[in-house]
């Protein structure tokens, strides 16, 4: 599947703005984890350890180095890590307004054929709170997955 540029994220331009990033969360600023964030950025859709070192190889690194760093910046809460039910962690950026201790509520699309992921426009998934529903639910605590067959599988 062909990466393109992630319009649900307005993450910073250039390099010098992905250091400053990470140093405001805390961490050093080095080349693999501005290659990682940039990676992510790139990326239409979450993506798991393997496919970003497989993306990263050619940039010299290795799965060690990209599947530490992706911990290390998911810690800084500048990365979302997400299982989406068949245990494979998929990441992405956090978007703007996630705050570090609350994971990103839109939703995402599993295909149940071919394993694709996307991501959901948060509008294209309507929750209520109501008699019943759990509080994290109005809070908008909440992880939600649709699955079935994507457009190329259907």
């Amino acid at each position: 599947m062909p990466l393109a540029v992630n319009r649900t994220t307005k993450p910073p331009q250039g390099r010098a703005a992905w250091r400053d990033r990470i140093r405001q969360a805390g961490l050093r600023s080095t080349a693999p984890r501005v290659l990682v964030l940039e990676q992510l950025q790139a990326a239409v859709r979450p993506m798991s350890h393997g496919e970003l070192a497989d993306a990263l190889e050619p940039e010299g690194l290795n799965r060690v180095t990209v599947f530490r760093n992706l911990n290390d910046l998911t810690e800084a809460g500048l990365v979302e890590r997400t299982d989406l039910g068949d245990h494979t962690w998929r990441f992405e950026l956090k978007r703007e307004g996630d705050s570090k201790n609350h994971e990103s509520t839109h939703p995402h699309f599993s295909c149940t054929d071919c394993g694709a992921v996307s991501c959901l426009p948060e509008e294209s998934v309507a929750l209520k709170s109501g008699r019943g529903v759990p509080r994290s639910v109005s809070r908008r605590n909440i992880r939600v997955t649709l699955q079935g067959l994507c457009d190329a599988c259907d």
